[in-house]
């Protein structure tokens, strides 16, 4: 089954003096159950191919199917709804919220889907997934840098989603807790997980069974 099917994907951005390109000619098919990693240099536009695959931005020409999805043919309200239901995101800078517990955290992506029914029960469920059970009530500030890492895997997997999409997500942690958190990946993915990370870090793309390197906003190997 193929999850991302991105063909001829083009991407500039609009400047005050002309344009920038972003994206050249981009062809990329992810099958369900991958891990890939997309390796690049600051500027090599993986993170603008990590955004028009999250559906959170466009690309100017192209197409670009997500579980068969033409999402040109989505309105903003439907791409909004498609990450809801379908896409599960990790950040570098983890986006919790810090006046709430971690429970309350792994719950956010419930606010942004069509069925507002969430359950503590499913949750909590995603936190025993990363190991956090006994975590269920602090707050960030109460929890170590990896452990932050982990509940927002949790807040992604709280959807049970197609795909998994983690911008650098060990770029803010030391070696030790990078290994645990790309071995719950591993796991993850062991799993039956879809998921694709971006990131600069050679060590981490070997956790993957999948990699494409970009250099100007072209995938070349």
């Amino acid at each position: 089954m193929i999850v991302v099917d991105a063909k001829g994907i083009k991407k500039n951005y609009s400047l005050r003096h002309g344009s920038v390109v972003a994206l050249q000619h981009i062809d990329l098919q992810v099958n369900k159950g991958d891990m890939l990693a997309i390796m690049g240099s600051s500027g090599s536009g993986k993170s603008t191919l990590m955004h028009i695959l999250g559906c959170l931005e466009r690309p100017t020409e192209g197409r670009y199917l997500l579980n068969g999805q033409d999402i040109s043919r989505l309105n903003d309200r439907d791409l909004s709804l498609l990450r809801a239901a379908f896409i599960g995101f990790v950040f570098q800078s983890f986006n919790l919220i810090p006046y709430l517990n971690v429970v309350e955290n792994v719950q956010l992506p419930f606010l942004y889907r069509q069925q507002k029914k969430s359950t503590c029960e499913e949750a909590v469920h995603a936190i025993e997934r990363v190991g956090l059970s006994h975590r269920h009530q602090h707050l960030p500030t109460e929890l170590s840098g990896g452990e932050i890492q982990r509940v927002a895997i949790a807040r992604a997997l709280v959807i049970n989603p197609l795909l998994i999409l983690a911008d650098e997500p060990t770029g803010n942690l030391d070696f030790e807790t990078s290994c645990s958190i790309l071995a719950l990946f591993r796991a993850l993915h062991r799993q039956g997980s879809t998921i694709i990370l971006v990131t600069h870090d050679e060590f981490v793309a070997k956790h993957c069974n999948g990699l494409i390197r970009m250099r100007d906003g072209l995938i070349v190997s």
